[in-house]
C-alpha cells in the first residue's frame, strides 16, 4: 500500500479501504495538498466491539429492571384491589353491575341498525310489501 509522509511526520495511507475492511476518516493535509487515510491500529474493532458488548449489557439489564418493577408494581395494584374489594364488597358488588350493564347498553347500540331495528319499523315494511304484492 502507498504511504506518504506528510509536514506533521505522520504516515497517511493513499489507497482506498479494501471489501470487509472499516472505513477510516481520511485526512487533507493543506501545506502539502496531501490526501490519505492515517494508519490505523489494528485492534480498534476490538475495542469498538467491546464497548458495544458492553453497551448492549447495560441495555439488557436496563430492560430486565424495567420488567421487574412493572412486575412489583402490578402485583401492588393486585393487592391494593383486593384490599378494597374486601373491605367494600357491597359498593364492588354495585359497581360491578353497573360496569356489566353499560357493557351491555353500549354493545347493543354499536350492533348493526339491521338487526336492531324496531319492530314497529319492520312491521310497516311488510306491511308495504304485503300492499305491493297484491297490487
Amino acid at each position: 500500500m502507498p504511504r506518504r509522509k506528510n509536514t506533521v511526520g505522520t504516515t497517511l495511507d493513499t489507497e482506498g479501504a479494501k471489501i470487509g475492511e472499516p472505513v477510516p476518516k481520511g485526512i487533507v493535509d493543506i501545506n502539502t495538498a496531501a490526501v490519505g487515510v492515517p494508519r490505523q491500529a489494528e485492534d480498534d474493532l476490538r475495542t469498538e466491539l467491546s464497548a458495544l458488548r458492553q453497551q448492549v449489557d447495560r441495555l439488557q439489564q436496563q430492560v430486565i429492571s424495567a420488567g421487574r418493577s412493572a412486575k412489583v408494581g402490578a402485583g401492588k395494584a393486585v393487592l391494593e384491589t383486593e384490599a378494597l374489594v374486601k373491605h367494600y364488597p357491597l359498593s364492588t358488588f354495585v359497581l360491578m353491575t353497573a360496569i356489566a350493564g353499560l357493557s351491555v347498553f353500549a354493545s347493543r347500540q354499536l350492533s348493526s341498525p339491521r338487526q336492531r331495528g324496531p319492530s314497529a319499523l319492520r312491521d310497516l315494511r311488510d306491511f308495504y310489501d304485503r300492499m305491493r304484492e297484491r297490487i
